[in-house]
């Protein structure tokens, strides 16, 4: 650790560097064009070989390749990567988290002596509109402004470390006892119907800002709620055909739904903002206790 040059290195040499770097719990890059830096490059974490001026052998033996032969373009790549890592996280924290919230939702409600609370072509209804776009949305969000500001991630840690399953399983009850709430609200005051319609335009809405939630350990206020224009589409879209499916008749017949009236209405959107109001107060006290953390990767 105490040189930083070396020089007059034969490919064996290479090879003993690198496990060397390795050794010491280091992740190692290396770089290279010739045959005689192939095995380094193999045995490195991360082989990157020129691709204008690397031969076959080496860019064969790489992990990444140099269309343009550029050593800044490794920075903007591991920036890709950092993104792509922590948008597949969002995705799949989404998706569970809502599906976990929609098995509460009847789980509970049938230990309450509830009657169901939903429908299964309602469930089917909320997991294909509610469920896929804004998942898709949060796998098209932007790099953080200070992504390449974290200490590396441990390449040992899977996808749901760092406590990410404690947060899932909170979460999915967060959203489903919200959904019985508004069920018990409908179903106490005005019917079994009127809950049920209640309780399928809560869940979905609950599920569509929820999004907004996931989409930055931050909070939405610091973040901005118009960063991710897909997520924001997603959002309203969702939310469109949740009413369509309410107010249009045909359609409501199919799905078992009653019209709701303006009261209605409030109580069900009053509830659906619930998950933002605590998941904010949430994210403050973490930000207190812990300081900023993304994902479970501290800031350097």
């Amino acid at each position: 650790m105490k040189y930083s040059v070396f020089a007059r290195v034969t490919p064996e040499h290479k090879v003993k560097i690198v496990n060397a770097y390795r050794s010491t719990g280091a992740v190692v890059a290396m770089t290279g064009d010739g045959v005689n830096d192939a095995p380094a490059l193999k045995q490195a974490d991360i082989g990157i070989a020129m691709g204008k001026n690397g031969t076959d052998v080496a860019k064969n033996a790489a992990d990444m390749i140099l269309t343009d032969d550029n050593f800044v373009t490794i920075v903007e790549a591991v920036k890709q990567g950092r993104n792509i890592f922590d948008n597949i996280r969002k995705a799949v924290h989404f998706l569970i988290a809502t599906n976990i919230g929609e098995i509460v939702t009847i789980f509970l409600g049938l230990l309450l002596g509830l009657k169901s609370p939903l429908l299964a072509i309602q469930l089917l209804w909320v997991n294909l509109v509610t469920d896929s776009l804004p998942a898709i949305a949060l796998g098209l969000e932007k790099p953080d402004k200070d992504i390449m500001n974290r200490k590396p991630r441990d390449s040992k840690k899977g996808i749901f470390a760092d406590g990410l399953w404690g947060k899932i399983f909170v979460e999915g009850t967060m959203i489903g006892v919200l959904t019985l709430f508004a069920f018990s609200v409908g179903n106490n005051l005005y019917g079994l119907e009127v809950g049920r319609t209640m309780a399928f335009v809560c869940l979905g809405v609950l599920e569509l800002v929820h999004s907004f939630n996931i989409k930055s350990e931050e909070s939405i206020f610091k973040t901005g709620f118009l960063e991710n224009k897909y997520l924001v589409g997603a959002f309203l879209l969702g939310t469109i055909l949740q009413v369509i499916v309410v107010v249009v008749s045909p359609i409501a017949s199919i799905f078992k739904l009653v019209p709701l009236t303006t009261i209605q209405w409030v109580y069900t959107f009053g509830i659906s903002i619930l998950p933002l109001v605590i998941m904010e107060l949430q994210k403050k006290l973490n930000e207190l206790k812990f300081g900023k953390v993304v994902y479970g990767v501290e800031r350097v």
